[in-house]
């Protein structure tokens, strides 16, 4: 190391180069006898003392030596920065684990988005008190300390509630015209509700269809369903002048007449549940009801039999056919019982090979088998009933149905209802009963 007497010319450091002792150092600037200038880059000189340091390789040993040899105040300035630098990180890092004031813009938009989860998904407000459910929102935003249940309750979905209906209710006031549908249904705790749907077509002629109100009535009774429809249109300002308001409810006789105990109309039958009447009528035909409570107590057998399905299931390996379960059907939906039947046809096989096998037989005492008259009823039966199964499953899946499905859809009903010579009594007795007679009418 060596101190020149005459200041040397000093190159400051590059970029690249971070550590501090750069604060204090450069390069040394040499001039050849043609007078060019070149940077020693082995060489640093000292900016406080000018004294010309070896630099090798990178190493600033030799730098920070002479730092704290000869200037232990640079040595202790340079300390005092890593130390100020470290402290303002540390602050950095505690500032994003302060809390979240609840009246932050941040705070409030997690509480909205809450709220939007639990209506838009139907998710009970107790989601908010489940451990795994805290645990993700503070993964997500550490900050956020989630309010109680009762905030939610009281304020935020009811916030969100007053939003969504401001913003419905100028949409809908902007169309000239609005139908309606309704239908009443029973909740499992037996109590009697109402819904309403709106139905118009927005300035950009789009379809829109949205629930206006799920409200409880004192019961099914044609004056509380008129009672609930008359505020419906009362609360939502659905009337128009010189305009009638449409509603499609289901053809039971207590809706019907509340849509006219309600001055509104005309009303349209549901024609899905017009199919499900002439269904259910089918349904009812003696060697029908029969069958299907003959082929409902073999597939409720092997439902609650532990031993049952375990045969049942070795049987269709066996067989080689599909492992499905049988299809327990529901008295209510004529579309389980035309499933049941499909399904039981197509593991027939593996049902009459498991219903033989002796250890099942023992606690089939009671439980017969499908003659073979019953099962070709059955096979029948399926024909006949694909094409309501067809145009149910196309009303119900498609989004926005229209009165001009209805009529190509009810010609390929009847189309499908035509009497052959082939049909059995029974058989012609279903087609009957779906074509049509007093009170459900799919003519």
């Amino acid at each position: 190391m060596a101190t020149a007497s005459v200041p040397p010319e000093v190159e400051p450091p590059p970029p690249s180069l971070k550590s501090g002792v750069w604060n204090f150092f450069g390069f040394r600037v040499k001039y050849h006898p043609d007078g060019k200038r070149v940077v020693d880059k082995t060489t640093t000189v000292c900016r406080m003392c000018h004294a010309m340091v070896n630099y090798i390789g990178g190493n600033t040993t030799n730098m920070n030596a002479h730092l704290r040899r000869h200037h232990p105040s640079a040595k202790t300035s340079e300390g005092s920065q890593k130390q100020q630098q470290t402290h303002m990180l540390q602050t950095l890092s505690e500032s994003f684990r302060q809390p979240l004031a609840h009246d932050s813009k941040r705070a409030k938009e997690i509480d909205r988005a809450i709220a939007t989860f639990i209506a838009v998904d139907m998710r009970p407000f107790s989601v908010v008190e489940n451990t795994g459910f805290r645990e993700m929102l503070r993964v997500l935003e550490p900050r956020y300390s989630i309010p109680s249940r009762t905030h939610f309750t009281d304020i935020a979905v009811p916030a969100l509630y007053k939003e969504t209906k401001a913003k419905l209710e100028t949409a809908v006031s902007a169309a000239p015209a609005v139908a309606l549908t309704s239908d009443g249904w029973t909740s499992r705790a037996t109590q009697s509700y109402l819904t309403v749907t709106a139905h118009y077509i927005d300035p950009e002629w789009q379809m829109k269809n949205c629930v206006l109100q799920t409200r409880l009535v004192e019961s099914h009774a044609t004056d509380d369903l008129a009672k609930g429809l008359s505020e419906a249109v009362e609360d939502w300002k659905l009337v128009r002048p010189n305009v009638t308001i449409s509603v499609t409810t289901d053809n039971a006789k207590n809706i019907v007449n509340a849509v006219t105990a309600a001055g509104l109309g005309p009303q349209i039958g549901c024609f899905a549940h017009t199919i499900n009447i002439a269904a259910q009528k089918g349904m009812a035909v003696q060697k029908v009801s029969h069958l299907l409570a003959k082929m409902r107590r073999i597939v409720s057998f092997f439902h609650r039999s532990t031993t049952g399905c375990n045969v049942f299931m070795k049987k269709q390996q066996l067989l080689q056919l599909s492992g499905k379960k049988l299809i327990q059907d529901v008295p209510t939906r004529w579309n389980s019982s035309h499933d049941m039947m499909e399904r039981y046809l197509e593991q027939q096989a593996a049902v009459y090979a498991a219903m033989a096998d002796n250890t099942v037989k023992k606690s089939m005492k009671n439980i017969q088998n499908l003659t073979q008259e019953e099962h070709a009823l059955a096979e029948n039966l399926v024909t006949v009933m694909k094409t309501l199964k067809t145009v149910t499953v196309m009303m119900c899946e498609a989004s926005s149905p229209t009165a001009s499905m209805i009529l190509p859809l009810k010609m390929n009903i009847l189309n499908s209802m035509a009497q052959s010579g082939d049909d059995s009594p029974a058989v012609r007795d279903v087609k009957k009963k779906h074509q049509g007679g007093p009170g459900e009418e799919i003519r």
